[in-house]
């Protein structure tokens, strides 16, 4: 189930985090935290794109839409993937060349040190909800596996954001010691580089996922042979000929089974057949919403 708490607590801490951000980076004349204030703008724009996309996505089905407009979620998800690509890594990526280009001395490393450790306390705190939900969901997969696997953009975007925040808060933090140690002030452009390339690395990891979720991703392996096997174990059914899956959103799933039906029976068994069938589906698979089935080679007998 899409859930809003994820988001809702990553955008109130990419709000808070954006401003300190700001005030220090002004302050002390640091591209590297402005290109992170920058990135916790990008963060919260994004959780409220998800957010719209929730909202459309719970829309019911019309004539123009008759499965409801689940893949709504889907878009503005990969909507979220360009933002973070192009507002997020292409504004930190410029200002890195052009800090390396022409370095500008940081003042004041201590009111960065303290933005950057409240920055970190309340990205690790925002990361807490989406985390557990993404090991619920993952089960005994790998985190890579689970990742791809998931049909839920409000988890594994704001996870993957949460992951890209902490990860440059470490890098800027890194480079103002540095700066700090050794007087080099190009190395604060530098890091603002590398949060750049850190931000457009995991817009191409959101932007794929959100692809193949809006291309019509299918159910896992596993939950097709296990489908297939509750199936024939019907008294009526012979074998399952082909079974296609597609996610409407991440709790609704499209599926159409061809099937045949074991000779001699009558139109009448095979629409029995055919409710029972469906009841058995949605009963073990609840996020299966519409079903169809038709019988391999009786298309014209078969009832929905």
């Amino acid at each position: 189930m899409p859930s809003k708490r994820s988001i809702y607590s990553a955008l109130a801490a990419d709000l808070l985090i954006a401003i300190t951000k700001f005030i220090a980076g002004s302050i002390s004349h640091s591209a590297a935290m402005i290109a992170e204030g920058v990135h916790s703008i990008v963060d919260s724009s994004n959780g409220l794109l998800l957010l719209f996309g929730l909202y459309k996505s719970k829309q019911k089905p019309d004539k123009e839409h008759p499965f409801g407009y689940g893949k709504e979620l889907y878009f503005w998800s990969f909507i979220v993937s360009i933002l973070f690509f192009g507002l997020g890594g292409g504004i930190s990526i410029y200002q890195g060349i052009q800090h390396i280009l022409k370095p500008v001395p940081p003042d004041s490393p201590v009111m960065n040190y303290i933005v950057l450790a409240i920055s970190f306390i309340f990205e690790a705190v925002s990361m807490i909800i989406p985390t557990r939900q993404f090991y619920r969901e993952k089960g005994d997969l790998s985190w890579w596996t689970g990742l791809i696997r998931s049909k839920d953009p409000t988890i594994f975007t704001v996870l993957l954001e949460n992951f890209a925040a902490i990860i440059g808060v470490l890098i800027v933090a890194i480079s103002v010691f540095l700066n700090q140690q050794f007087h080099l002030p190009y190395i604060d452009g530098l890091a603002s580089l590398l949060v750049g390339l850190l931000l457009v690395g995991v817009s191409l990891i959101i932007a794929r996922e959100s692809r193949s979720l809006l291309m019509g991703e299918g159910i896992a392996d596993e939950n097709r042979k296990r489908i297939i096997a509750l199936v024939e174990k019907d008294d009526d059914i012979d074998r399952v000929i082909n079974i296609h899956s597609i996610y409407q959103s991440p709790d609704e799933i499209i599926l159409m089974l061809i099937v045949a039906f074991k000779d001699g029976l009558e139109t009448e068994n095979i629409n029995k057949a055919i409710d029972r069938l469906s009841k058995k589906i949605k009963k073990d698979f609840p996020r299966v919403r519409y079903i169809m089935i038709e019988p391999h080679g009786l298309a014209q007998r078969a009832s929905v």
